[in-house]
């Protein structure tokens, strides 16, 4: 029987609702992520209502547990 492996991406582009400022990070795999800090205008992102943690909310690729089909990171 085979199995599907899902095929986890660590690398997200995190965008400032505030600034604009776009940067390349790596996803951490162990813990969630529910602040960061821009880069650029030093404002510190939160998990929009709903999202479970600030790449959810505001980056290109979901954060990994989200990524494997969890309900969650947390």
């Amino acid at each position: 029987m085979a199995t599907t492996e899902t095929v986890v991406v660590l690398e997200s582009k995190l965008t400032c609702p505030d600034c604009g400022h776009v940067e390349t990070e790596m996803m951490p795999t162990d813990a969630c992520q529910w602040f960061y800090e821009c880069k650029s205008c030093q404002t510190v992102l939160k998990p929009l209502s709903g999202d479970c943690c600030v790449y959810c909310s505001y980056a290109t690729v979901p954060c990994p547990p989200i990524q494997e089909g969890k309900s969650s990171c947390g």
